[in-house]
């Protein structure tokens, strides 16, 4: 295999890697601040893709055509409704089955996300078949020797890494990431020192949700599909990728969608049938990283959560 060749594995790897790091991200902010695992996570994501899609759908029918202003609009948009469903699920069933073991919240939440992905395969309109996503970003590539360097890979790598530096920033540098952190460490002591409580776990939600959105932006705009299951596969991987980082650790989700996503890719370049065996390749050596370190690659801040 020539440079070139492994040059562009290592950035699909890399998108790949964005990709499950926003959604990994998202099942930490749960687990970490709450207690929670959100199983239905990678249905939040599809949600999110169809959000968008609907959004630009919108924007065409004003008359708006500009790409800028339409990947400007879908995102907000997009963002703005996976917002206001995450706090309605917090509010709803997260609150509600607070006291209730986790295991009824991990099957409500998965049985929202089932009914979620059903809802999208019966009423959106040929919701049963995929949808092609609008390709706004430029398609001008670099040549350097053999490998080509995709404008909007590179665009789309800077629009999540400036994601992650503000959702780190949020956590450690104001007011309410200084809240979620106290309530991620003690939550009674939190609630005796007059934060609110509820506030916490509805931004919390609506933050999860909003990167399940702008994940969900980068599949769509990367691989120009969308469909009704695409969050199955795509969430158990981001939920995988948070447990071998060290579920509720930050910079373990991180971590782990790099791990996973050059799992995949090496999966694909080392073995025969590279489509068919590639996942299977990833999931074994999850497997086997999970029985080897049980509380996650990075496990010493575990105990910090966020």
């Amino acid at each position: 295999m020539d440079l070139s060749t492994l040059a562009q594995y290592f950035m699909s790897g890399l998108m790949l890697a964005m990709i499950y790091a926003l959604l990994a991200l998202g099942f930490t902010l749960f687990f970490g601040v709450l207690d929670v695992i959100q199983f239905g996570h990678g249905d939040v994501f599809t949600f999110g893709a169809f959000a968008a899609l609907v959004c630009y759908l919108a924007l065409v029918g004003l008359g708006i055509s500009q790409p800028v202003l339409l990947i400007a609009f879908m995102a907000l948009g997009s963002i703005f409704i996976l917002s206001i469903f995450g706090m309605l699920m917090a509010k709803g069933i997260i609150m509600p089955l607070k006291s209730a073991p986790p295991l009824n919240v991990l099957l409500a939440t998965m049985m929202l996300g089932t009914a979620l992905r059903e809802g999208i395969r019966l009423f959106y309109p040929e919701g049963a078949n995929p949808h092609k996503f609008p390709a706004l970003l430029p398609a001008e590539k670099i040549m350097m020797g053999n490998f080509a360097l995709r404008i909007d890979n590179c665009i789309m790598l800077v629009a999540g890494a400036l994601t992650i530096v503000g959702v780190s920033i949020l956590f450690n540098r104001t007011r309410i990431g200084l809240a979620m952190r106290a309530v991620a460490l003690d939550e009674e002591t939190a609630k005796t020192m007059g934060i609110n409580y509820t506030l916490i776990v509805l931004v919390t939600f609506a933050l999860g949700s909003s990167l399940a959105a702008i994940a969900a932006m980068v599949s769509g705009l990367y691989y120009h599909e969308i469909s009704f299951s695409m969050g199955l596969m795509t969430g158990a991987i981001g939920f995988s990728a948070a447990i071998i980082g060290g579920l509720g650790n930050f910079y373990g989700a991180i971590l782990g969608g790099v791990v996973i996503a050059f799992l995949q890719t090496l999966g694909a370049v080392a073995m025969p049938f590279s489509s068919a065996y590639k996942d299977v390749f990833m999931f074994a050596v999850v497997i086997v990283l999970i029985t080897w370190r049980p509380t996650g690659l990075i496990s010493e801040r575990v105990s910090e959560r966020v």
